[in-house]
């Protein structure tokens, strides 16, 4: 808590310092040379972030394009991909501040999640700061230069932070844009296997235990080995969905980049709304996601991702009624940000069932085919 609070203090008298040398009135760089992404998103978010690197690539061809993701997701990033060199940073760790303390000094800086990170554009000494307009409360907007409105119509959420930087849409996303990253060699199963990701960030988000079981039956009357996966600490939520252990299981013993070859070389990928679906769109594998709570308009694949084989599997539920994103409040926006303490039972995750799922696995199957 004191080194969260100590790095928070040196970034706001960073940024304090800067406001006071630059003043508040400034003017944007004709052709910014050193550009700043500065977020501190999860995976998934991390992850839809992408359509916006390889806009400022395709409109900077020559410029050092810099990023703040946090230290676990480094790694995916090694072989720069659409040449940014992704930087850890951690809001609680002062050592990773003063890394990019460093390299500060950047002609244009994006700021595409909470707007309270447009103060450590500020502090690296950004010279023009673009975000999105309604984050609460308003001090975290004070220090952008330039405060852009979501747009008005349903999208995307990675084609909405493509629209940070003015130009044409960047060119539809192909895998070979994203080196593969190095990973730790481990024994990958024998193919062809489809990889069953039962996590997810909130247990509202889960589906049923027998429904993943039935799913994984009807996978192998299909010729497909079903292999359980899930992050760390998820191997007990594998264990309650397959208690005799009739499936491997790699849940909790892969990194990112060892996830990143696993899904690969995987011929399905089967997960409910989380980082490991965006994961599978970068890896081109075949991937059905189950939406419960979130939008599968704003978390999907969009225009930047539209040739990528995804499918989405939801059910119409009256109470995906919320319009926030971000802390804002878009008009068009369905989705459901509530907790367990509001919500006693996913009922939008058992609205969907294997049937459903299945009859989305074998159009997606047979159409790659």
């Amino acid at each position: 808590m004191a080194s969260r609070l100590s790095s928070r203090l040196l970034v706001l008298a960073l940024a304090l310092g800067d406001i006071l040398l630059t003043g508040m009135r400034r003017r944007p760089a004709d052709k910014p040379w050193r550009i700043l992404i500065a977020h501190h998103l999860l995976l998934g978010d991390t992850l839809m972030l992408t359509p916006l690197l390889a806009k400022l690539r395709q409109r900077y061809p020559d410029a050092e394009i810099v990023m703040t993701v946090p230290k676990p997701i480094v790694p995916l990033y090694a072989g720069r991909p659409y040449g940014v060199e992704a930087l850890a940073y951690d809001p609680r760790d002062r050592h990773t501040l003063s890394a990019l303390w460093e390299r500060r000094g950047f002609d244009l800086a994006l700021v595409p999640g909470d707007n309270r990170f447009s103060w450590l554009a500020r502090a690296l000494r950004s010279r023009w700061v673009v975000a999105f307009a309604g984050d609460r409360p308003a001090w975290k907007n004070w220090p952008a230069d330039q405060l852009t409105p979501y747009p008005g119509t349903p999208a995307a959420w990675g084609d909405m932070v493509a629209g940070l930087v003015a130009g044409p849409a960047p060119r539809p996303y192909q895998v070979a844009d994203w080196p593969a990253p190095a990973f730790m060699p481990f024994e990958l199963p024998p193919q062809p296997y489809c990889v069953l990701h039962v996590g997810a960030s909130s247990s509202l988000k889960m589906w049923a235990a027998d429904k993943w079981l039935a799913l994984a039956e009807q996978l192998v009357l299909r010729g497909f080995q079903p292999i359980w996966s899930g992050g760390p600490g998820e191997e007990a939520l594998v264990s309650r969905i397959d208690p005799a252990g009739k499936y491997p299981s790699l849940a909790g013993r892969l990194d990112l980049p060892q996830l990143w070859h696993f899904l690969k070389h995987a011929s399905l990928l089967v997960c409910p709304d989380t980082g490991v679906a965006h994961l599978g769109r970068l890896t081109a594998t075949p991937t059905v996601t189950l939406f419960g709570p979130g939008s599968a308009v704003i978390c999907g694949a969009g225009e930047f991702w539209r040739a990528s084989p995804y499918r989405v599997v939801t059910a119409e539920i009256a109470c995906r009624d919320q319009d926030v994103l971000f802390r804002r409040h878009i008009g068009w926006v369905r989705r459901c940000g509530r907790g367990v303490g509001e919500c006693a039972r996913p009922r939008c995750m058992e609205a969907i069932g294997v049937d459903t799922v299945l009859a989305t696995v074998d159009e997606m199957l047979a159409g790659r085919a």
